[in-house]
């Protein structure tokens, strides 16, 4: 159906949505054969992946060439060297990749070099939850210094007056999640029909957590004449769905080998009880290189209960989760982005394509809901070649 590029070694790779009830195997197996909390459960190494491009050899402006080097990108990962190519030469693309392996630079890098080639080119983005979308606009306006290109933010949880203003100036780039972009569309201050450019990111997230239906609205109101680019790291049926009307003749490019990174180690930590599971967790968090610790529960209001726990030990700990205000989630995942804070909790809303550097370590203090989830939370650290460890603590 698609025209597809792999990198090699071509290798297949599971899709897992289907075992939405299911956690990983390799954890599973772990957990019924007993191990102890330093037998580490590691990856097979990956083959070294030598690019075809360097950044300065893309065809693009100078002045975005110049950006890049400031942010000291030199060799791109597979998937920018693979998608950047194929977006500058107008095609539809779908991206398959994992988590952590700059999604976010291989749209925006192409899609800035359309713009200040023709200003009246709009790019409209959409993500699944608000933190993955200030992460795309804060790299967005890394990557136009000095280009004159703006972006709008359009998420829940802050003044939709403001955005109102921003959009009447026309920005370039529209970066929002669903709930928001409808909202800006029912009071006409959003027309999607002058948009040219579309990026779905985290498509499968978004399916996820139940955005299927404003996806297909949002769909349905674009230009029938424009780019589309669509970023998963799986394609399940209720995916297809949305790629029927999406994409058009578009070029698959995956670069996905496996479900979980090279260099994280995995392991589980057994709980003793269920009074002595925060001894556990504080137990772990004084130890020497548990500097940047991020931790999953499974409710909001169990997060916060643990991270008051946490602050009450003396821990410099923060929580996000619906239950805050949008300001006050960015502000303690800014602290912790800054090394302020040692420790950040969070349910699921944190768990997907957010691009923090330095995490040591991911910690499951209660267990994933799916496979998927897992695999989406360990993702947060052992990125960009360093190491990191998952713990995941069972009953």
């Amino acid at each position: 159906m698609y025209r597809q590029r792999r990198y090699p070694p071509r290798r297949n790779f599971s899709n897992r949505t289907d075992n939405s009830n299911k956690v990983s195997q390799d954890l599973l197996w772990a957990i019924s054969s007993g191990r102890s909390q330093n037998d580490e459960i590691t990856a097979p190494k990956e083959e070294a992946y030598n690019p075809k491009h360097r950044f300065e050899n893309f065809d693009i402006c100078v002045e975005l060439k110049r950006n890049i080097e400031r942010k000291h990108y030199t060799l791109p990962t597979p998937i920018q060297d693979e998608t950047i190519p194929a977006i500058l030469e107008g095609k539809d693309v779908i991206g398959i990749a994992n988590t952590g392996t700059g999604k976010t630079a291989a749209f925006l890098i192409p899609l800035l070099n359309k713009v200040f080639k023709n200003r009246r080119e709009r790019v409209l983005i959409v993500t699944p939850t608000r933190e993955l979308a200030v992460q795309i606009q804060e790299e967005l306006v890394g990557f136009a210094t000095g280009l004159s290109i703006y972006g709008t933010l359009c998420i829940g949880g802050v003044n939709i007056n403001r955005q109102k203003s921003d959009l009447r100036r026309n920005p370039n780039f529209v970066i929002g999640t669903p709930g928001r972009l409808k909202d800006l569309i029912g009071e006409k201050s959003l027309d999607l029909s002058v948009f040219n450019n579309v990026v779905l990111d985290e498509a499968d997230r978004m399916v996820d957590i139940g955005f299927i239906q404003d996806i297909k609205y949002l769909v349905g109101l674009l230009s029938p004449q424009r780019q589309s680019l669509f970023f998963s790291a799986t394609i399940s049926g209720k995916v297809k769905e949305i790629l029927r009307d999406f994409v058009h003749d578009p070029i698959t490019i995956s670069v996905k080998q496996q479900d979980t990174a090279v260099n994280v180690s995995q392991d589980i930590v057994k709980v003793i009880s269920r009074d002595k599971k925060v001894d556990q967790l504080h137990d772990l968090l004084i130890q020497d290189g548990f500097t940047k610790v991020l931790i999953f529960g499974r409710t909001k209001w169990g997060v916060q209960r643990l991270a008051d726990e946490l602050l009450k030990r003396g821990f410099k700990a923060g929580a996000i989760h619906g239950d805050k205000r949008q300001n006050q989630r960015q502000k303690i995942l800014d602290q912790f982005k800054a090394n302020q804070l040692q420790v950040l909790l969070a349910t699921d809303v944190a768990s997907r394509g957010l691009d923090i550097q330095n995490v040591s370590h991911v910690i499951n203090y209660d267990m994933p809901n799916s496979y998927d989830d897992y695999i989406h939370r360990i993702g947060r650290t052992g990125r960009a070649d360093k190491k990191g460890v998952a713990l995941t603590f069972v009953d």
